[in-house]
């Protein structure tokens, strides 16, 4: 290719990318002044919907749901740390179509209410693209998507049209319409381009506020590194020694231990352990002791993973146990 003609290229590209992202001139009006102004609004809510909502997703913590939307093809989604709750917690994420998918919470902020989750299953998931440049205004027209009042198929993640109506610091707050279940969800720009989480969903429901994407810019590597940053008032940081089990064992002479207790509804139980079943090793270490057990919880926070090797009906398997609270 000649000097000229790639110039020529990279100017078209670079036309493409600017007519991609360019501002949309009905967010510096005070407000529509015609049917024409209404249609502009309309057509480019319209135009970026079905992509949005196909990445919009619904959180199951277990013992409630938020909302989240993925941001990459391999299932990284952000979220509220309100809705995480923790990190290195088992979640499902919920797809627009219903599909199940087991994740985990990554790291989060907790003094900002930023949470990230990683959908665990393998497969190319769809997703949305991050105003990386802080470019969103006041006065701004954006539009909210989230799964208000928890997943409904036949209805999917409702969309509510508004402006940002004050930013103050790492706060947007809009007058998108929201209630429960739509915490964790996507705030977009009339490019589809998301913008903000939704955190507190206001008494009045035309008062809420959003965590920009400039906090989840600031602190990424700790987000997907799995680190809990800062202190509350969002997540409050587990205490090591509070996972259990749930099971009681006893020592065997031709080594091992023996489960001689599987305390009801317990991680231990949900893992298909059963009273007369044989635990041969934990974390890969063998065991001899109950103590063991004991002393390795003594370090570790409930939601936390251990492996154990079990026997049981002759068979030998290893299973990976998240913790329960005490």
């Amino acid at each position: 290719m000649t000097a000229r003609l790639t110039c020529l290229f990279l100017a078209i590209l670079t036309a493409c990318a600017g007519a991609a992202g360019e501002r949309i001139n009905i967010n510096d009006k005070k407000a529509p002044e015609n049917r024409k102004d209404l249609e502009t609004i309309q057509n480019a809510m319209q135009k970026e919907l079905p992509q949005s909502r196909a990445a919009t997703v619904c959180i199951d913590v277990g013992n409630g749901s938020g909302t989240g939307v993925i941001v990459s093809a391999d299932g990284l989604v952000l979220t509220a740390a309100h809705v995480a709750e923790g990190v290195k917690r088992k979640v499902t994420v919920i797809l627009e179509d219903g599909t199940r998918l087991e994740a985990k919470t990554l790291g989060l902020v907790a003094d900002k209410d930023a949470a990230m989750i990683q959908i665990t299953e393998k497969g190319t998931y769809p997703f949305v693209a991050i105003d990386r440049d802080n470019s969103t205004q006041l006065g701004d027209w954006v539009f909210a998507l989230g799964h208000a009042g928890g997943f409904d198929k036949s209805r999917g993640p409702v969309v509510r049209l508004g402006r940002l109506v004050k930013i103050i610091g790492n706060t947007f707050q809009s007058d998108c319409i929201l209630i429960g279940g739509d915490s964790g969800g996507p705030l977009f720009d009339l490019n589809g381009r998301l913008v903000g989480i939704h955190s507190r969903v206001g008494q009045e429901l035309q008062s809420n506020m959003h965590v920009p994407m400039a906090v989840f810019l600031a602190n990424w590597d700790g987000l997907t590194k799995g680190e809990f940053i800062g202190k509350g008032p969002y997540a409050q940081k587990p205490e090591k020694g509070k996972g259990v089990l749930g099971l009681a064992s006893e020592t065997r002479p031709e080594g091992g231990l023996r489960v001689t207790k599987v305390v009801d509804k317990s991680p231990a139980q949900e893992a298909g352990i059963v009273e007369g079943d044989i635990l041969h090793k934990l974390n890969g270490n063998p065991l001899e002791q109950h103590e063991q057990i004991l002393d390795l919880l003594k370090e570790m926070t409930v939601g936390e993973e251990v492996t154990l090797e079990v026997e049981h009906a002759g068979k030998t398997e290893n299973l990976t146990i998240s913790l329960g609270e005490r």
